[in-house]
């Protein structure tokens, strides 16, 4: 398993970046597959960085591991920001025109289409939010 641990700011997005790419390339993941990865890991990482903190900042673990015999990556996200569980968001209606459709939820709505598994929880002071994709 990799990891890093950053301060939760949107300048660090490239470091958190590279921890992936990393385990993407040992894995052998296609294009699409690292494309969609790559999506999903933004579109977490950069909500944590704007708002699990408020107007302060705090720490993001970011933890994966790929399993190539078993064509599975898990991409784990913990911080100690206030507890959010964006899986409890009502998915947006995408029948609607953008701009009738409420402000929010489109990215977090992305991530689960794009990866084969999502959950989240509150453990131990944490949110912890975990996603799995198969190749």
């Amino acid at each position: 398993m990799k990891q890093i641990t950053v301060e939760a700011k949107q300048e660090n997005l490239q470091r958190v970046w590279t921890l992936i790419e990393g385990v993407l390339k040992a894995c052998g993941c296609s294009q699409k597959v690292c494309h969609q990865v790559e999506l999903a890991v933004e579109e977490i990482y950069v909500n944590i960085a704007s708002y699990a903190y408020g107007h302060e900042s705090g720490p993001v673990t970011v933890e994966a591991e790929g399993f190539p015999e078993e064509g599975k990556l898990t991409i784990l996200f913990r911080d100690r920001g206030r507890p959010f569980d964006p899986l409890k968001k009502q998915d947006p209606d995408i029948t609607l025109a953008a701009e009738k459709r409420k402000c929010g939820g489109l990215g977090i709505f992305m991530v689960k289409k794009m990866m084969d598994e999502v959950s989240y929880e509150f453990r131990d002071g944490s949110n912890v939010l975990t996603i799995k994709k198969y190749f």
